[in-house]
């Protein structure tokens, strides 16, 4: 799975919670399991929680291998 800024959290968090949660959790992202927090893209995420998407989206790519 590539990442981008408009891929889905829940859809990563299906394909390895374990890897991708904590680039979550360091911004301050706690609510992983919460319907909203699952349907947001990486962009509306990043937004709301004011952190740099483009740095997520590298770190989760990293983590899961891409």
């Amino acid at each position: 799975m590539i990442i981008t800024k408009d891929t889905i959290i829940g859809d990563i968090l299906d394909e390895n919670a374990e890897a991708a949660a904590p680039y979550f959790f360091e911004m301050g992202m706690h609510c992983l399991g919460c319907p909203s927090a699952r349907g947001e893209t990486i962009a509306e995420a990043c937004m709301v929680h004011g952190a740099d998407a483009d740095a997520l989206v590298e770190n989760l790519n990293k983590a899961l291998g891409n």
